[in-house]
């Protein structure tokens, strides 16, 4: 049987443990029992597991900053020599009137250009912020947050956009009741929804609506993003949130097939979800994002 005293050691060592002050030398391995000096070995090789998981974390987050820092000087030059080639082009089309069709397809190459630079943009910082939250460097606190101003802060954000294409927000439902709260980070959530309605922008035809809607539940607040687009099949809702994932409709469209799939990792990192509504006659997609209260 075990003496008071070595549970009593256990116990404590035990508790520095769970506290994070454990230490070999607060032990005197001479006054211990052979089960409290393996007891102690075990403890302190999970301690300095724990720290070298921290400093690789911390290499880790380095890493990505770095790579994201790196990027932006190269694709910044892009977009400014794109600028400038298109600048060029404009200057030569006044002067070259015999030219004009080797001018458009220099314009037209300078276009392309600049589209997949921007779409190579929003890749990296994508593939940034998801790797920051999948491996824990950046944490997604949740507090109680007004969902009312979170969708007024989404639409904007998405509205230049949807002028382009003479798309209208209908938010009668979402600006009606500005009580709505829920436990969510701003920043990041911000992030999700933006995601979803850029989405339902660039899937919705020229001069169409989408809707943005509130509703609750006893333990959640969603919010309800309607679009006009072709709608989803019940086939691709089962496979949507997948990394990388694009329905074979769209495989053709701008994109990258990373939005859904970030969405749905800051949702769950503050205890909500998203989810699809597929519907049958393919008139129109709804994705709702369900906010813990």
């Amino acid at each position: 049987m075990f003496t008071n005293k070595v549970i009593e050691r256990l116990d404590r060592m035990l508790d520095d443990a769970l506290n994070g002050t454990f230490s070999e030398s607060s032990y005197d391995e001479t006054k211990l029992s052979r089960l409290e000096s393996k007891w102690k070995e075990f403890l302190g090789t999970s301690v300095l597991s724990n720290q070298n998981l921290e400093a690789e974390r911390h290499r880790l987050e380095q890493f990505i900053s770095d790579i994201s820092h790196q990027t932006k000087t190269p694709m910044t030059n892009i977009k400014m020599y794109t600028e400038l080639l298109c600048e060029e082009v404009n200057t030569l089309q006044g002067k070259e009137a015999g030219n004009e069709a080797s001018i458009n397809r220099i314009r037209k190459y300078t276009e392309e250009i600049g589209r997949q630079n921007e779409r190579l943009e929003f890749l990296i910082d994508s593939l940034t912020k998801l790797s920051r939250l999948e491996s824990g460097t950046l944490e997604v606190v949740a507090k109680p947050s007004s969902v009312y101003e979170l969708v007024k802060a989404g639409v904007a954000a998405v509205k230049p956009k949807a002028d382009k294409k003479k798309i209208s927000f209908i938010t009668t439902d979402a600006e009606g009741d500005t009580s709505v709260t829920a436990g969510f980070d701003m920043k990041w959530t911000l992030e999700a929804l933006i995601n979803v309605l850029d989405n339902a922008v660039k899937y919705s035809p020229e001069g169409g609506k989408v809707t943005v809607e509130l509703s609750e539940t006893e333990l959640y607040a969603a919010v309800h993003v309607i679009d006009e687009g072709q709608g989803i099949s019940e086939e691709d809702a089962t496979r949507i949130f997948g990394r990388f994932f694009r329905g074979s409709e769209v495989q053709q469209d701008e994109g990258v097939g990373i939005g859904l799939y970030l969405a749905r990792e800051i949702l769950s990192k503050e205890d909500g979800y998203i989810k699809v509504i597929s519907n049958e006659n393919r008139k129109g997609g709804e994705f709702i994002l369900y906010l813990r209260k």
